[in-house]
């Protein structure tokens, strides 16, 4: 046998050992190929480059006796540069909104451990922190403003009075005893006060000073969050004072 029938039966074995035919063309096309070929995954999204190369097209397929006009490829130019560029922006602003929380949540974080004044009438009293401190908020100038402290279920703890004569806003400060002079359970209590304004006794507001625990780094929309003791949460943008105490 000659080089060149072994080669052609060599050639022929191995065509055979990867596809079988049944030697019926019509039957050989409805066979499933061998190995199956997935295209890859394409973003729909057009850049760059495909602007350009349909640009190319454009120019390849006009009428040379009637060009495309000049201001009407500068502005299919800088439309496509508007979103391109708006697109970029969409991206640095959300990293933006990244590390402007980052950066909250790192100033925040000098808050843990301080008290803070927020604009809510409850506070958590504890064997650490047996009182109370508050700010109430008139713009009336009252004698006497009633205050009375109220514990989770809306029962009475104490009642006292302070100065309201100047106005504005005004100290409360409760020692976290009740009626009878002992020391309350640890919990949280809420300060309400009011006062006789033109004649008709009216609510007034009360801000109250709270320990922050820890901080959390919440979202882009709500910024850090401040964990206080007892099981309270506020926005960093809710504070309305420091004390050092």
């Amino acid at each position: 046998m000659s080089l060149i029938n072994q080669v052609n039966q060599a050639s022929a074995q191995t065509t055979n050992s990867t596809t079988s035919t049944t030697g019926n063309p019509f039957l050989d096309g409805l066979r499933l190929p061998s190995e199956s070929i997935v295209p890859e995954a394409k973003s729909q999204q057009l850049t760059q480059e495909d602007f350009f190369s349909l640009l190319s097209q454009q120019l390849s397929m006009q009428d040379p006796f009637k060009p495309v006009d000049n201001d009407q490829m500068i502005a299919q130019m800088a439309s496509f540069s508007t979103v391109d560029g708006i697109s970029n922006l969409n991206k640095e602003i959300v990293n933006l909104n990244s590390v402007m929380t980052s950066s909250q949540a790192l100033q925040a974080s000098g808050l843990v451990g301080r008290k803070v004044l927020l604009p809510t009438d409850t506070g958590y009293i504890s064997a650490e922190n047996p009182a109370m401190k508050g700010i109430i908020s008139t713009s009336e100038k009252i004698s006497a403003i009633n205050v009375r402290v109220e514990d989770e279920q809306g029962q009475v703890i104490s009642t006292f009075t302070v100065d309201g004569s100047d106005g504005g806003n005004i100290d409360v400060n409760w020692d976290g005893l009740d009626k009878n002079g002992q020391p309350v359970a640890a919990g949280n209590y809420s300060i309400k006060a009011s006062g006789l304004v033109d004649g008709t006794s009216q609510e007034l507001a009360v801000s109250t000073y709270a320990h922050v625990s820890s901080v959390s780094l919440g979202t882009a929309s709500t910024g850090a969050i401040l964990n206080l003791r007892g099981g309270m949460s506020f926005k960093l943008s809710d504070v309305l004072a420091v004390s050092e105490t």
